[in-house]
């Protein structure tokens, strides 16, 4: 059984958000609708099915909107509804945050693959 009394709102966040992929999915559509194909390029390393799979999570958990444009062949486009833009707005300081530290961070991750290949 999953929790619903969350301790703080940060784990109210991660029930959602949770997975390396959907903040990367909810960041690209941020700045409008993209079909699947583009979101394939813009979340590089992402699986087709992992994509899908999250695209399917975000939008039954009423984050982002699937529109199906019901032509031969297929165009569908996904973009954000309200409370996915509301979301959304909280990813844009720790985009800043990143950006700012991105050395410090690509120092981290070269240290942890390197740990990791010596254990």
């Amino acid at each position: 059984m999953i929790a619903t009394n969350f301790q703080c709102g940060l784990e109210a966040v991660l029930a959602i958000l949770g997975g390396k992929w959907k903040p990367l999915i909810l960041y690209h559509l941020a700045s409008g609708s993209k079909r699947t194909s583009q979101l394939r390029r813009l979340v590089t390393n992402v699986s087709e099915k992992m994509l899908i799979q999250h695209l399917k999570e975000l939008t039954d958990d009423g984050v982002i909107r699937r529109i199906d444009f019901q032509t031969v062949p297929p165009h569908v486009e996904y973009e954000l509804t309200k409370f996915g833009r509301s979301l959304a707005m909280l990813l844009a300081p720790l985009c800043e945050w990143g950006m700012h530290h991105s050395d410090e961070v690509a120092t981290i991750v070269k240290n942890r693959e390197h740990a990791a290949k010596l254990a």
